[in-house]
């Protein structure tokens, strides 16, 4: 995420992000990813937030390093024991390093025209058969919602496309509705893909 705009909205929204956001535990897709990978893999939480999603990994014992672009959600992400550091999806340089991506609506900040490029970085990052979880929110085009984030929409066939170009090869769908930090109600699609 490199948009100026929507990195501000975060850093000023960062707690209550976090607020809305935490539960008592892993959601059934995440506790889905945490149980598909063996104990001690190496995981990269690409968009953590205030790591919400990456504590619980590493309670489960998987090996966790994740990235941020919004600095207030990486001081949060650091506060709760996650080895988070400052940076954007253009950032991600690595080879075969991981076991597994954790992209939990996170790439719905980049523009549609740079998710390729964004994409093919994941399949390079990830070891041969790893496993991304990749979630965005469904429709079509480019937007900014009532706070100011840009968001890219995705239907499910397009981002499985998209999966399938880059050489990562969708496996599971799950659908959903919930309601954000902008109180607005939003589809989204969770897919997992195996490199």
């Amino acid at each position: 995420m490199a948009d100026k705009q929507t990195i501000g909205v975060y850093d000023a929204k960062a707690d209550d992000y976090a607020r809305i956001n935490k539960s008592d535990g892993p959601g059934r897709i995440l506790s889905r990813f945490i149980g598909a990978l063996p104990k001690g893999a190496l995981v990269l939480d690409l968009g953590c937030g205030p790591g919400l999603d990456a504590r619980p990994m590493l309670d489960a014992g998987l090996r966790v390093e994740a990235m941020d672009a919004s600095p207030a959600m990486v001081e949060l992400a650091l506060s709760h024991g996650v080895n988070a550091r400052l940076g954007a999806f253009s950032d991600l340089t690595a080879q075969d390093r991981y076991d597994g991506i954790w992209a939990s609506f996170s790439l719905l900040h980049a523009p549609r025209a740079d998710m390729p490029g964004h994409l093919s970085a994941i399949k390079r990052a990830l070891k041969p058969g790893g496993l991304l979880q990749i979630a965005v929110k469904t429709g079509e085009g480019e937007a900014r919602d009532k706070l100011g984030r840009f968001y890219t929409y995705y239907m499910p066939d397009e981002l499985c496309a998209l999966l399938d170009t880059t050489g990562l090869t969708p496996q599971e769908i799950t659908k959903g509705r919930d309601t954000g930090l902008d109180g607005t109600p939003s589809d989204w699609v969770s897919v997992a893909a195996h490199g």
